[in-house]
């Protein structure tokens, strides 16, 4: 169909489903001159995440909940025009989406094993603060005169 730059990986071995994408085009705002009228140099490219085979059933789900707020329908869309040929954008698109759901599926962090402080630590803390009270106090000219 065309020379795009290979699949996009999204993380590991799962890359962007080209049959999945739907690219729409339409007139960019922007750089272009004379030629700017007449190209739809506007990359808006859409990705159905609800309905996705590509992706595996947990980064799915997580994928849905972190990018709820920017779901149409279960469709994520991403756009770009900052270049100014047709073809950059949907690069500049393409990468853009593969960014997008390789942070939005990534696992979460594992949680924090709190630990302790240890004893001796805290006693010398106190003692350092006990030391320097006692030099703060020392300095008050109450008990001279």
């Amino acid at each position: 169909m065309d020379d795009m730059s290979g699949p996009h990986l999204i993380r590991g071995s799962v890359a962007l489903p080209e049959a999945e994408l739907a690219w729409r085009f339409s007139r960019s705002s922007g750089p272009g001159g004379q030629h700017v009228n007449t190209t739809d140099s506007q990359v808006e490219l859409r990705f159905d995440l609800a309905n996705t085979e590509a992706l595996p059933e947990v980064w799915k789900q997580r994928a849905l909940e972190r990018l709820a707020d920017r779901l149409v329908d279960g469709v994520i869309s991403v756009r770009a025009s900052e270049h100014r040929s047709q073809w950059r954008n949907r690069e500049a698109a393409a990468v853009r989406l593969a960014a997008l759901l390789a942070e939005a599926t990534a696992p979460p962090p594992r949680p924090r094993r709190p630990t302790r402080v240890p004893r001796g630590i805290n006693e010398r803390r106190l003692r350092e603060k006990k030391q320097r009270s006692d030099t703060k106090r020392g300095r008050s000219g109450k008990d001279w005169g």
